[in-house]
């Protein structure tokens, strides 16, 4: 599948649907008010799937105790997404954990052919009477430097903003934490409405590779969970 059309169902299937880095013994989700999954109970009921090119698989499995989603992608793309509506103004954070075992080698976020990532989180704010959906996208990026962004080469609706980058800290877990509310209105330049949706994906589909990636929690917080 082409990846305008990747981009594309995403965004149209929630709309019909009824910022900085930290290391992780920095950011705690688990001190967040709300909990959207940490896996303790395998894949929580409130994340459903939408296949695109076949099914990156996703399974729950524990590392030395701890249980994370372990994501894995051969020339796949399927995401996992979970509804949820909230005022980005009571809860601006979002913070998770995650981890990659490679980058993709082909992959670049300013070509068509390169929209392929080990790892991504989108946080969707569905249409309104006055906006469009607008989707912030947080990407483990290939070539695209760290804390940069880019428009979606598709779309001028869809920010891809690179939270990590590259090869060097794969294999390691990481936490991140990003104010939804600042980056809306830096990239959109108004304030944001509800979010409607999360949603996380790691997908091959365009480059044919093949990547693996692991999710711990993730959480939204009212305060800034490094103070």
């Amino acid at each position: 599948m082409a990846p305008a059309h990747k981009i594309t169902i995403i965004l149209v299937f929630f709309l019909v649907l009824p910022g900085f880095t930290l290391a992780e013994e920095h950011v705690n989700p688990e001190n967040c008010e709300i909990i959207i999954d940490d896996f303790s109970n395998g894949i929580g009921p409130g994340w459903s799937k939408k296949s695109f090119v076949g099914e990156t698989q996703y399974s729950v499995v524990q590392d030395e105790g701890q249980p994370y989603l372990h994501a894995t992608s051969n020339g796949t793309a399927s995401a996992l997404y979970y509804k949820i509506e909230y005022d980005p103004r009571e809860y601006p954070y979002i913070v998770w954990k995650w981890e990659v075992d490679n980058i993709i080698e082909k992959g670049d976020a300013t070509q068509k052919s390169g929209d392929d990532y080990a790892a991504r989180l989108f946080v969707v704010f569905p249409s309104s009477f006055f906006v469009r959906t607008q989707t912030l996208n947080y990407i483990w990026a290939n070539k695209l430097p760290k804390d940069s962004s880019i428009l979606c080469p598709y779309m001028d609706n869809n920010i891809m903003v690179s939270v990590q980058s590259g090869p060097a800290k794969t294999g390691k877990w990481l936490a991140e934490s990003r104010n939804i509310y600042e980056d809306y209105t830096k990239y959109f330049g108004r304030q944001p409405e509800k979010v409607g949706a999360i949603a996380i994906m790691t997908d091959t589909d365009d480059t044919q590779e093949k990547a693996s990636a692991r999710y711990g929690t993730i959480a939204i917080c009212r305060k800034d969970p490094q103070k």
